[in-house]
């Protein structure tokens, strides 16, 4: 990426978006970029617009072996994410389809539309051995255009009926209207939910996280959860340095109050394409902090922007690695708290009677 792709994409044009460059991903041969040829010229500009491309999905359930997530599956309804979170792991993902991770990512969106039929038919397979899936973990399921699509609605009425457990990480309050789902499968031991909140701050949540909702907003999501009787989880993720870390004792007292039962957090991970795409956006937000900031994190990974290694990736080491687990830890004890929520049961999963199919017994 060019240092100087903040000045070729006006902001007019990105306006409530997070990335402020859209160069090609890694895997391109080629780069296209936009560049002042001279002739003075004024010129309508396209902006940034939402648009979504609907895909019949191969697969469904994705596995992964990470010592450092405590899930072994996983679903994705969405390719892409309007959120526009600026520390989204997942954006390097999208250069696999060809697309940038910057500003493609949040705006060229992908709906996997037969992910619910695709979930039905892989939870039938003679042999499938029942763990908790995850959902969200990759890109929000609760995004805006799950209000068009629906996708999530649906898995998870295919869950509901399977009693399959489920773990969902949001920061969409979309999520309330699936209330009756979840909290059918809550009081089964079969559901539960992390809410993700990055800043109280209201600027530098928009900042951040663009087109998610406000921080209040959240906090009553963790609330109307709670009450619905579905067990919450507070995440603090991520912490940066010089930016969000002195809330690390405000968030997880005010999630507390709002009724999360548990509280996790981690630190920035600034994976392949999303170091740079970070670096720009700090550069054009916060120019006073820049050096401060960047020095704090790669302090944390051995001197670089990132460290991939497991263990290492999610917390950081060092001397301000210790002081934010410390403080989150002392945060999490004063207001009760736990680290995790209680076990998922998979004790209850069956596979339910197809009617008008008795082909179905002998799957």
């Amino acid at each position: 990426m060019s240092q100087d792709s903040e000045i070729k994409i006006d902001q007019t044009r990105r306006l409530a978006r997070g990335a402020i460059s859209n160069d090609g991903g890694r895997f391109e041969s080629h780069q296209m970029v936009e560049t002042n040829d001279g002739w003075e010229i004024d010129e309508d500009r396209a902006v940034f617009a939402t648009s979504v491309e609907e895909e019949q999905a191969k697969s469904i359930i994705a596995r992964n072996s990470s010592p450092d997530i405590p899930f072994d599956r996983s679903i994705n309804p969405y390719r892409g994410c309007e959120h526009g979170c600026i520390y989204c792991f997942a954006r390097p993902t999208h250069a696999y389809l060809g697309y940038s991770p910057g500003l493609d990512f949040e705006t060229k969106l992908i709906a996997k539309t037969n992910s619910a039929d695709l979930l039905d038919r892989e939870l039938r397979k003679r042999g499938y051995a029942v763990a908790p899936i995850a959902i969200g973990t990759n890109t929000d399921p609760y995004q805006p255009i799950e209000k068009r699509y629906q996708i999530m609605r649906h898995c998870l009425g295919v869950l509901q009926r399977f009693n399959h457990p489920v773990m969902i990480v949001t920061k969409g309050t979309l999520i309330e209207r699936d209330i009756d789902i979840l909290s059918d499968m809550a009081r089964r031991g079969l559901a539960h939910v992390g809410v993700s909140v990055t800043s109280l701050d209201n600027r530098v949540s928009r900042l951040m996280e663009p087109r998610a909702p406000v921080p209040a907003r959240r906090l009553k999501l963790i609330e109307r959860l709670s009450q619905a009787g579905i067990p919450v989880r507070i995440m603090l993720a991520p912490v940066v340095p010089g930016i969000n870390d002195h809330e690390i004792e405000r968030i997880l007292g005010s999630g507390a109050q709002a009724g999360a039962q548990a509280a996790s957090w981690i630190s920035l991970r600034l994976p392949l394409e999303v170091s740079e795409l970070f670096q720009e956006w700090l550069a054009a937000h916060f120019p006073d902090r820049v050096n401060k900031v960047m020095k704090q994190i790669c302090d944390m990974h051995g001197g670089k922007p990132y460290d991939p290694e497991w263990g290492k990736r999610m917390r950081g080491e060092g001397h301000f690695a210790e002081i934010m687990a410390h403080r989150a830890g002392l945060a999490m004890r004063k207001n009760k708290l736990s680290k995790t929520l209680p076990l998922l049961n998979t004790d209850l999963f069956a596979v339910p009677f197809e009617q008008g199919n008795q082909l179905s017994l002998f799957d």
